[in-house]
């Protein structure tokens, strides 16, 4: 609103009035836009959709993130050979989703229009230099905008054939791959992020063929310089973290410390699936969000998204069908959790989710953008 017009402007009429009675109506008028700001702010603030990929169906999948009520599929099944959707990113007018195309060759990098979820093209296709075999994360950062994917790797369905973090221009070019050489253990990436120190987090597992108990336990963060693609450290590790096995998704909260999912260890009967935050400086573990209880049905997330209001909204895969296609929005600092989409047992519209995303996160950290 332009306070140095005349209300009447608009009309083209001159105001005579004193400008005491102009200021004091114009003073009304602001005050009531505050008010009545003030009473639908927080509907606007949480008026926003979360996009969901099931690997269920293979769609993507669209909901109101404060009620959970679903806004119908907005990427149809199987469309452009959707057989796997990963990571999932909105940029430049476009969603960005990752094919994992399961039981390919190799996978692909999709675009959709953001507003009508229409087929644009591939950016990365399965036949290009430098596709991934199993593709999961993908963000978007800097230097020059690059798009970065985790390759879960396993060519062959052969541990020796390890993963690899591919870098891509805006056009969808192999640029290459982080430079890993410095990593000495078997690497096998599922997520990425880039942090508040713009430094690249990778989530890495062991590796997911192994007949050894122990690589099913594996779990690391490692850090990475986008500039100059080289290994900086291990963040932290299932060496260094109670509980800590074979994360996947991970997200920065506003306050700078890191949330990753962690699967329950298979072989303690008393272990559960849960999400952990780690300080964000040190790497070290803060808290724990277990998502089911011993005796319960399983519940296990792939990946985790924070949205308005600061809630963490939790997609849970698995077999068990009373948890199985739920979303979950959680409060962290009670670790009160909603279920905003019931399961799909119980009518849920959700079959096998995985990735997600709002049109207001980050295409680099994955930070909410929205109030």
């Amino acid at each position: 609103m332009n306070t140095g017009t005349p209300l009447f402007s608009r009309y083209g009429q001159r105001t005579r009035r004193s400008s005491a009675i102009t200021k004091a109506r114009r003073s009304l008028f602001v005050g009531a836009a505050l008010v009545i700001g003030t009473l639908l702010g927080g509907q606007i603030a949480r008026a926003d959709d979360i996009y969901v990929g099931d690997t269920g169906d293979n769609t993507v999948k669209r909901f109101d993130a404060a009620t959970g009520v679903s806004r119908g599929t907005f990427v149809q099944p199987g469309t452009a050979g959707l057989n796997g959707p990963m990571g999932m990113i909105f940029t430049d007018g476009q969603l960005i989703v990752v094919n994992q195309d399961f039981g390919s060759v190799a996978g692909d990098v999709l675009r959709f229009d953001s507003n009508t979820g229409m087929f644009l093209g591939k950016l990365v296709s399965s036949t290009d230099r430098g596709a991934g075999f199993a593709p999961q994360g993908v963000v978007r950062g800097d230097p020059g905008d690059r798009f970065y994917v985790a390759d879960l790797g396993l060519r062959g369905d052969d541990c020796a054939n390890e993963g690899n973090v591919n870098e891509y221009n805006d056009a969808g070019a192999f640029l290459g791959n982080l430079d890993r050489r410095g990593f000495k253990p078997a690497f096998y990436p599922r997520g990425v992020v880039f942090g508040p120190d713009g430094l690249l987090y990778v989530a890495a597992r062991g590796c997911p063929l192994s007949t050894d108990p122990a690589d099913a336990l594996i779990a690391y963060v490692l850090r990475f310089d986008p500039h100059s693609r080289k290994f900086i450290d291990v963040f932290a590790s299932s060496n260094t973290v109670p509980d800590f096995h074979r994360p996947e998704g991970l997200v920065f909260d506003d306050h700078g410390d890191l949330w990753i999912t962690s699967f329950r260890d298979n072989s303690n009967a008393n272990d559960v699936d849960r999400i952990l935050k780690l300080d964000g400086r040190t790497g070290q573990l803060r808290d724990s969000l277990p998502l089911w209880e011993t005796g319960a049905p399983r519940a296990f997330a792939q990946a985790i998204l924070f949205g308005p209001d600061g809630k963490l909204f939790i997609p849970i895969a698995g077999n068990a069908a009373e948890t199985t296609g739920q979303l979950r929005r959680c409060d962290t600092e009670t670790k009160h959790c909603d279920v905003i989409v019931a399961a799909n047992s119980a009518g849920g519209p959700l079959v096998s989710p995985w990735f997600l995303i709002f049109k207001r996160s980050d295409p680099a950290t994955l930070t909410y953008r929205g109030r």
